[in-house]
């Protein structure tokens, strides 16, 4: 059975992995991996009761398979905040399985919960796994996304 449940700060250990996963599969190892303090950053933010980040994740016979981070923010086209699914990831040998829907399900429905307007997230063109489910889940807005690092 599967369960999706916000994170606990014991759960480091196990998030850690995932979070390594998400960051390999957008090519952030070796040189150009995230500074450590970002991700501890990051994981401090999870706890911080006046940081709108969040992190669910998916777990089977108390194995961690699954992460979700996501993010409130203020929008000028709306007076409820919006909801930015910032990641998602499950390892790999148990992709298929339901595990991403789930997760990206329980977002909506916390976001729905908590007043939100919609969820909405962006990934790479060439994600096409990620793809079919997305399609399934949520309307392409046709939006193309730019970037400009400081």
């Amino acid at each position: 059975m599967l369960t999706i449940r916000p994170i606990r700060r014991e759960d480091h250990a196990a998030w850690l992995p995932l979070w390594a996963g998400y960051n390999a599969f957008y090519e952030r190892v070796g040189p150009t991996a995230l500074d450590p303090a970002i991700t501890a950053m990051t994981w401090a933010r999870f706890f911080d009761p006046y940081e709108p980040v969040f992190a669910l994740v998916a777990e089977r016979e108390g194995r961690m398979l699954g992460l979700t981070h996501f993010v409130y923010h203020r929008t000028t086209t709306a007076i409820a905040p919006n909801c930015y699914l910032h990641d998602l990831f499950t390892v790999p040998e148990a992709r298929g399985q339901g595990i991403g829907r789930a997760l990206i399900e329980a977002v909506c429905a916390r976001a729905k919960e908590d007043g939100a307007a919609r969820v909405y997230w962006q990934t790479q063109t060439t994600n096409t796994a990620g793809r079919l489910l997305y399609d399934k889940v949520a309307k392409h807005l046709g939006f193309i996304v730019y970037t400009r690092f400081l």
